[in-house]
């Protein structure tokens, strides 16, 4: 049997057939389900729960009471906090259900930042480098560099990969903290080379 090579509690519990990469840190009382993929360098905070068959980028941050349900893909360098949500189904029943086929995908692209007490309802992007406030509700697919707040979800601006509001004059913005550059066109904003 090979050594781990990522820290696991005591208390966390990891089911067969289950991928967790190189000095991921998985803390108390979190269920990694059969066929979850997780990345390098991860965090789980206390009472995370990834169910089967989801997928989770290097270098994420699960903050405590995060589930990540069946559906739901993290790239690289996703922010989760505290207590956000995922769905996977727009009609559940209890009495009535769908199985994994009736699941709804969802994908939050590289970077993306989840606030605490958010809610992603599923079948939706959120796109790299967005910002999604505490307690908002997104309904909808979410741009690129978008900043999100409310219920359901409005764009209020839109932020910086290093995650301060970017300010556009005449189609172009500077980051006064990073001093990365940007771009806007048709509602689409994309950083210099």
């Amino acid at each position: 049997m090979a050594e781990k090579n990522y820290f696991l509690h005591e208390t966390s519990c990891v089911d067969d057939d289950v991928e967790i990469g190189e000095g991921t840190k998985i803390w108390h009382f979190c269920h990694i389900q059969r066929g979850a993929r997780i990345g390098k360098h991860c965090s789980l905070g206390q009472n995370v729960n990834v169910s089967n068959n989801v997928k989770v980028g290097d270098g994420c941050k699960l903050q405590n009471n995060v589930s990540l349900y069946e559906g739901v893909e993290l790239e690289d360098y996703v922010f989760c906090g505290p207590s956000c949500v995922f769905t996977n189904d727009l009609t559940p029943r209890a009495k009535y259900p769908k199985g994994r086929a009736g699941y709804k995908k969802t994908l939050i692209r590289e970077g993306a930042s989840i606030g605490a007490n958010a809610t992603i309802v599923c079948g939706h992007t959120v796109g790299r480098w967005a910002m999604i406030g505490s307690g908002a509700v997104v309904t909808k697919n979410v741009p690129d560099h978008a900043l999100m707040v409310g219920v359901p979800a409005a764009q209020k601006g839109w932020v910086c990969e290093c995650g301060q509001i970017l300010h556009f004059e005449g189609g172009a913005a500077t980051c006064a903290a990073c001093g990365r550059s940007y771009r806007k066109a048709n509602n689409t904003v994309t950083k210099d080379q």
